[in-house]
């Protein structure tokens, strides 16, 4: 997000927590206070027998706040599983918690979710039981490898400028590496707030920026269609191939191997900067190469950069931050 517009998001933000109730923070990151919306949101996946066989489907459930929910139900399974594919568009349904009933409604379409279970039935007989599922990243707690600089291992802040402690042994937003990096492999884990009433921009923003140039969004992007500005994205650059996005409080990774522009001696940029970015496991960037600093970010020159986690102002927090330089 660009800076020039952190004061308008700040100030959206303490108009809608006002709106929620004085003193009332409408952000959650402890799951067993999340209330009975956030134990229905997520991901779900079963099958159905069609008149071509057996079909996979896969279901995201996104909390909106008040007993509603938007799903989004995708023909071949989830996003960024083994069968899914990002150019079928979505059948898109909504869900609204009624007498203590969770009822779904669409075209030609009804159901409902109750007891882990989402059931859809269409006018043409198609009849689907989902049930809900957990996925983990494959990177998540991955080991520093020899010789790789530790960043954070949740004991102290001390390699960040205004790096602390939160929740115990969580890293802050808001702060800067105090080392500098130009080449290297980043592996790093992160976890988005849960806030159904918000959206858009609003909803668990922070970015992590290479050298201090380039944003990698992050935000609650779950269900969301994948934009350069949602989770994955290089902010007004690229999208991500998948939106690989976990739901709100679930940790997730990213594992970016960067290879730092290039310069000749009278400062001219001859090769830009170039990326390898995973999330939560799946490639979404291959080899992209920067058109230059993202808003926000610092000026392209030879020299090394730090890494920032931006603040915009909701509780984002960090963990098992590791960098292997390369040449």
């Amino acid at each position: 997000m660009k800076l020039s517009r952190l004061f308008a998001f700040t100030l959206a933000s303490s108009i809608a927590a006002f709106s929620l109730g004085f003193g009332q923070d409408p952000s959650q990151t402890d799951a067993s206070k999340a209330g009975p919306d956030f134990a229905l949101q997520g991901e779900y996946e079963g099958s159905a027998t069609l008149n071509s066989g057996a079909k996979k489907f896969g279901a995201q459930v996104i909390a909106k706040g008040d007993g509603k929910f938007m799903i989004k139900l995708h023909s071949g399974g989830l996003p960024g599983q083994a069968g899914f594919d990002p150019a079928v568009k979505p059948m898109l349904l909504s869900a609204t918690t009624k007498d203590g009933k969770v009822e779904i409604t669409g075209k030609d379409m009804s159901g409902n979710i109750q007891n882990g279970k989402l059931n859809i039935k269409d006018n043409m007989k198609l009849e689907l039981a989902m049930s809900k599922v957990e996925r983990t990243s494959p990177t998540l707690g991955k080991t520093p490898p020899q010789g790789a600089v530790v960043l954070f291992d949740g004991k102290n802040a001390d390699e960040w400028n205004n790096g602390k402690l939160v929740e115990g042994n969580l890293l802050n937003n808001g702060i800067t590496s105090k080392k500098k990096f130009n080449n290297f492999t980043l592996h790093m884990e992160f976890r988005l707030p849960y806030m159904p009433k918000a959206s858009g921009q609003g909803r668990g923003n922070s970015g992590l920026y290479l050298q201090d140039r380039y944003e990698v969004q992050i935000l609650d992007s779950f269900g969301l269609e994948g934009k350069n500005n949602e989770c994955g994205g290089i902010y007004t650059q690229y999208e991500p191939s998948v939106n690989a996005c976990f739901p709100p409080l679930v940790w997730q990774t990213y594992d970016v191997e960067y290879v730092a522009a290039k310069f000749d001696e009278s400062g001219k940029k001859i090769a830009p900067a170039e990326a390898t970015i995973y999330h939560n496991g799946i490639k979404i960037h291959d080899k992209i190469k920067f058109k230059g600093s993202t808003g926000g970010g610092k000026p392209e020159t030879k020299e090394a950069g730090p890494f920032q986690l931006q603040n915009h102002g909701n509780p984002v927090y960090f963990r098992n931050i590791w960098v292997l330089e390369s040449k």
